[in-house]
């Protein structure tokens, strides 16, 4: 059965809280924020807490869709449960941090 996300949404308006799902439709945890550089306007990944309490983050090249109820990654959920966490102090370390620079917490 596919995830019920609703319409397809830009990633600026994803709100916390919502959940993130692995490409097996399984939830793995819940948006904390969603990161862009906003020099490019393009995302660059997502920071979700996982039903534990872990928060984890997910660069946007496995981001598949963003939506009004539900972020779907590209990669599922037994991958998204040993991501990496957000690095402390300002802008995360995702791939498009290291070719462009200049973040913005959404």
């Amino acid at each position: 059965m596919a995830i019920d996300d609703g319409h397809a949404i830009h990633y600026t308006a994803v709100q916390r809280g919502t959940p993130v799902f692995g490409s097996d439709e399984q939830v793995v945890g819940k948006v904390v924020e969603v990161l862009d550089n906003y020099r490019e306007h393009i995302m660059d990944g997502v920071v979700f807490e996982t039903p534990d309490g872990v928060r984890r983050f997910v660069d946007a090249p496995e981001v598949a869709r963003t939506a009004e109820l539900g972020v779907t990654l590209t990669i599922p959920a037994a991958e998204a449960a040993v991501l990496g966490p957000p690095e402390s102090g300002g802008a995360m370390g995702g791939t498009v941090k290291r070719l462009f620079g200049g973040f913005r917490r959404r």
